[in-house]
């Protein structure tokens, strides 16, 4: 099994920052793209930042400059630095991998939990 721990959200004022990290363990041969989403209630789940195993970051408009997807992959851990933050930017942030467990097996969507950002005075 694969498992994502998030941690890392908690309530900031506008114009602060807050650092996201998702740790992922159990059986991993290869993680193929990683990325973050966000979701407001009663509004379909959006994509934030993506990165896929070997190529480009990718961001939605509404955070390129402000938002950044890192890694450390000793750690197995993917992280988002959220700059200046905006009042719009509150929401439930996942992160998400597209892993295969085995060299020759299917690869699989694995979400965090979910952490709460909230962005207000």
């Amino acid at each position: 099994q694969v498992q994502l721990v998030e941690s890392g959200g908690g309530l900031v004022q506008p114009g602060g920052s807050l650092t996201l990290s998702c740790a992922a363990s159990g059986t991993l041969y290869s993680i193929n793209a990683r990325g973050w989403f966000r979701q407001i209630p009663g509004k379909q789940r959006e994509l934030v930042a993506s990165w896929p195993t070997g190529g480009d970051t990718k961001y939605a408009d509404s955070v390129k400059g402000r938002f950044t997807i890192s890694r450390d992959d000793a750690k197995n851990t993917m992280y988002l630095q959220m700059n200046s933050l905006k009042p719009e930017d509150t929401a439930v942030y996942y992160c998400n991998i597209q892993a295969q467990q085995a060299r020759f097996g299917e690869e699989g969507d694995y979400w965090g939990q979910g952490t709460q950002v909230t962005v207000s005075l």
